[in-house]
């Protein structure tokens, strides 16, 4: 993959065409959109202590 693949970004910078792979600035935001949810992160427990003897 290189200069004469349209699907790269080196192909894309090569024929001086434009696309998802080669984008001008940021996509905007679409209104209305869910945000994304990440779930809280689990506590683990401590390793029980090991009997001195």
């Amino acid at each position: 993959m290189g200069k004469g693949d349209r699907k790269t970004r080196r192909g894309k910078t090569y024929r001086g065409s434009y696309g998802n792979t080669r984008a001008h600035g940021a996509a905007p935001a679409v209104v209305g959109s869910k945000e994304t949810v990440t779930k809280p992160v689990a506590a683990k427990k401590a390793a029980p202590k090991k009997k001195s003897a």
